[in-house]
Formats: C-alpha cells, structure tokens, sequence
C-alpha cells in the first residue's frame, strides 16, 4: 500500500508579506510566497477607469495576472497621494518583508529607501528586485535584453519562455526565507536587492562551463542526449548516463556500451540517428516504456 503523501511545508506561515511589484517578476516571486504560506498582499495603483488593474500583466494577460495572484489580497492606493502614503504605511506597520520592482530612484522619491524603512520599521525587510545590479540599476531592461546580455540569445529566435524573470521570481521568493532567517538571528530586517540581470547570468553558468555548447555532452557531443527526428515528428533523448546510453545503443542495433567516447564517435551519432528515423512516435514511446530509456517524443 503506497503511503500518503504529506503536504508540502509552509515555512512562511504567519509571515505577511507585502509587495509593489508589477508585471511578472514581482508577482511571481509572491505567487511564491503564497504556496509557502505566507500572508500575502498587493498593493496597486488605482486601475484606470474601464481596466480591470494597473498592473500591465492584468490587462494583456488576465489569465497570468488570474494566477499570479490567487490567494493574494489586492489593495489599491495612489503612492503619490497623501492617501496612498498613508494606507501604504498602515500595510507596512504589520508587514515582515517588501517585495519592489521599481529603480532605486523612484523608491527613494516614495520614501521606500532602505534607511528610511530601516528607521521607521526596524524589523521590516526589503528585497528589491532590480533589472541590473549596483550602478546598473537605473539602466532601463527587460527579459531578452538580460538574457542577451548573458549569451543566451542566438539567432532572431525568441527565448521560449521569460527566463530570467522567472529565475529572478525564484531568487526574490529565496530572498525572503533568507531575510526572515537573518531577523531571526539578528531581530532585525535587512534589504536584499535581486538582480534579473543576475538571474540571467547564473542560468548561462551550464553554458559557460563548456556543458552545453555544441562539444559539450549535454549539447549535442554525446550521442545519447540530442533532439533526433523521427518518422514522424522529433524525439529528446536524454540517455546520458552509461546504462541508458547502452540500452539505446543496443535498440539502434550497436554494441550495448555506454563508454562516452564511442557515443562521442561520428559514427554512432550516425547509427542512432538513422535508427529514431526510421521509428514512429508510437514506437519510441514503447521503446521508452520497455527497456527504461529516458527520451520524449514530439510532434
């Protein structure tokens, strides 16, 4: 009988965390905070009139925003406002961490700087998420020109997904558990800036290693671990390790050996291509299924 499985943790419960981030970086990392357990709210400019938010991501993909916010309380005040400094300071009074996305001038002219939360909120953290680190936080960017930064543009391809927002989300919601850890040490808040460029620049590390350029194992070298046509559409195979890159080698009728340099060769590359040729979807999917190959079809 398989045992039940046990729900997942909540580390940051009775934690309230409370965030001005638009578009997706910001609301990623507190969609985050949410499933961790904390109190979670959103502050928002008021929505213009006709709008169902001032966040840009409700208006050109309401789904995301659906998403990114279930299980978020969602406020609106005018920061610029007397009003909306008061119910911003009202939030912050019972807050445990700030979540920003915006340049450090702007939150300094809101009165968001670091010393003057540190002032008023001793205990209150700030993780800033910033598009670029240090000097460069001023610098106007997005997603593909951090990730172009970084090496990881090639061609006029477009990224498949926001990479670095997304690794950037993950690193700001890390952020948090790391200053609620360090108040728990010191009984103070401390502010902890997040950089997409950063983000950007620790998901190229595979590639600046050497492991996933073309005479790396991982892109494209070894023959166990390429994208392959098939007979009727594409394959992932990810036989990396020896007793899969053996078992693939006997399935395309070589010698069963997962020694790397023969799957280096040219001609097992050659061999195994022309095997996941000459198979169906179906078929490699029963291969998997049989002799335990790790691969993926597609269409």
């Amino acid at each position: 009988m398989t045992a039940a499985i046990a729900p997942p943790p909540q580390p940051l419960r009775n934690t309230r965390v409370l965030s001005l981030a638009l578009n997706l970086p910001g609301p990623a990392a507190l969609m985050r905070c949410a499933r961790l357990g904390a109190e979670c709210t959103k502050l928002e400019p008021p929505p213009a009139p006709g709008h169902p938010s001032a966040d840009p991501m409700g208006i050109y993909s309401p789904a995301a925003y659906a998403t990114l916010h279930a299980g978020v309380r969602v406020v609106h005040a005018h920061l610029k406002t007397p009003e909306g400094q008061a119910a911003l300071h009202e939030e912050l009074a019972r807050t445990d961490v700030l979540i920003t996305s915006f340049r450090p001038s702007a939150l300094t002219k809101l009165g968001l700087g670091w010393e003057a939360l540190q002032s008023r909120y001793p205990r209150l953290s700030l993780v800033r998420i910033v598009g670029a680190a240090g000097a460069r936080a001023e610098e106007p960017g997005h997603d593909l020109t951090y990730l172009a930064d970084a090496g990881l543009v090639t061609g006029t391809d477009m990224p498949p997904t926001l990479y670095a927002d997304m690794c950037g989300a993950l690193m700001a919601s890390e952020a948090v558990l790391q200053a609620l850890l360090e108040r728990s040490h010191t009984g103070a808040g401390v502010c902890i800036e997040v950089a997409l460029a950063d983000a950007a620049t620790w998901l190229a590390q595979p590639r600046d290693w050497g492991l996933t350029t073309p005479n790396g194992d991982v892109g494209g070298q070894h023959a166990g671990y390429r994208i392959y046509p098939c007979a009727d559409g594409r394959v992932a195979v990810a036989a990396l390790e020896p007793h899969f890159a053996a078992r693939l080698c006997a399935a395309a009728g070589l010698p069963a050996t997962g020694d790397a340099d023969v799957l280096r060769a040219p001609a097992t590359h050659q061999a195994v291509a022309a095997f996941l040729q000459s198979q169906t979807r179906a078929q490699l999917d029963a291969l998997a299924v049989a002799q335990d190959i790790p691969l993926h079809t597609l269409a």
